[in-house]
């Protein structure tokens, strides 16, 4: 019966958001807008999604949040695919990340052997505007967590020859290579030694530094060595989230902007508004409780906490707030779209639950009124830009 009950429960759930994501409706212009535009997205989790549970995302597919179908639907055209690699001290330093970080690149390749007419593996801005013309999706990848550089840098060269293009230094724990905003064990005090010779290695072979994760004292510290213009390729405001270091403060965008980097606004709920993160430290304070009680937590017990306690989504307003104030700090050329899709969970906000949804977003901007000019340059002329930077010093080092 209960199980019947958190059943009926997340139905209704599900439905009440299909209702409300209905609501948000894109214009033919603004349909028109993101499918004629390369669209990047620097953040998706499809290779850990599929690993955990494979699923064919060259067609459509039951769960998730990408599939061909629906990102096509949606315009995608240049997803950066996360080689996400766990926050564990037992991968750190063993070889389990290494080899974890291989087997989710040879997943990436192996969705362009199955669908060679769908998809094509980008490692550079000439693959993706080539691809683009071609009417194929580039799938790019970006390294979620340096665990797999396992303090050697040729395991920095290896990856870069299998075609990552960006390195999230660490995840939610510290590692070998940097503090974690999310850890309280600050061991570095920012970067490690090995950590801050990797970023100069990074800029020198055009491996793109991303920021996100990363405690303050790292960021600031990326922003002293890099030559490179960096990334946060999944990050939003701490503005709208105080207190949470995972989002970037107004000091640190001025900082962003002074390296000539760029923002990739995270959709993800709990990125988005305070409300939603006080949602998930409830939680965690509600399965504390239970295992202070000596209560075994039932499989289905965050459903039916949900059940009673529902989600408190983010809106498609709110993240454009996210957009709108990094334009107004630092300017139109230092944001784009980094979602996190396949990788929050059932937190994304109203109006963007998938990647069918980039349309409605950019509906959003239109009604804001950015030019067309400006919205391209949130879809992907920013991080273009960026990253064409990083291959031209490359060339020259």
């Amino acid at each position: 019966m209960k199980k019947l009950s958190s059943l009926v429960a997340a139905v209704s759930l599900a439905l009440i958001s299909q209702a409300h994501a209905s609501e948000t409706t894109a214009s033919d212009k603004a349909i028109k807008l993101a499918k004629d535009t390369i669209l990047i997205d620097t953040h998706i989790d499809v290779p850990y999604r599929i690993h955990d549970k494979w699923a064919d995302v060259t067609k459509a597919t039951d769960d998730g949040d990408f599939d061909y179908p629906r990102a096509v639907q949606g315009g995608l055209n240049a997803p950066f695919m996360s080689i996400y690699i766990p926050a564990n001290l037992e991968f750190e330093g063993k070889g389990k990340s290494y080899q974890l970080a291989n087997q989710l690149i040879d997943s990436m390749e192996a969705i362009v052997q199955r669908a060679p007419d769908k998809f094509a593996m980008a490692d550079s801005t000439a693959d993706i505007k080539a691809h683009f013309k071609q009417g194929k999706m580039s799938l790019a990848m970006g390294m979620e967590n340096g665990s797999p550089i396992e303090g050697d840098m040729k395991n920095l060269k290896h990856f870069y020859d299998r075609g990552v293009r960006y390195i999230t230094l660490a995840h939610s724990q510290s590692n070998h290579i940097s503090d974690s905003s999310y850890d309280i064990r600050r061991k570095w005090k920012g970067l490690s030694p090995f950590g801050k010779e990797l970023v100069k290695e990074m800029n020198n072979i055009g491996m793109l530094v991303d920021v996100s994760h990363i405690s303050d004292d790292a960021f600031y510290q990326v922003m002293e060595i890099s030559k490179v213009p960096v990334i946060a390729s999944h990050s939003s405001l701490r503005k709208y989230t105080p207190g949470f270091e995972r989002n970037m403060n107004d000091d640190m965008l001025l900082a962003l902007k002074k390296n000539g980097g760029v923002i990739q606004i995270n959709f993800g709920s709990s990125f988005v508004t305070a409300q939603a993160g006080s949602w998930y430290d409830k939680l965690k304070t509600a399965k504390a409780d239970k295992k202070k009680e000596g209560t075994k937590l039932s499989k289905d017990f965050d459903a039916a906490y949900r059940a009673k306690n529902p989600f408190p989504f983010a809106s498609l307003e709110q993240v454009l707030d996210h957009i709108d104030h990094v334009v107004a700090l630092i300017g139109i050329d230092y944001v784009g779209i980094g979602s996190d899709y396949d990788g929050v969970g059932d937190s994304l906000p109203v109006g963007l639950k998938d990647v069918s949804s980039y349309p409605n977003l950019v509906q959003g901007l239109i009604d804001r009124g950015y030019s067309d000019k400006d919205i391209k340059k949130i879809l992907s002329g920013n991080m273009l830009r960026v990253w064409q930077q990083a291959e031209e010093y490359a060339k020259a080092h």
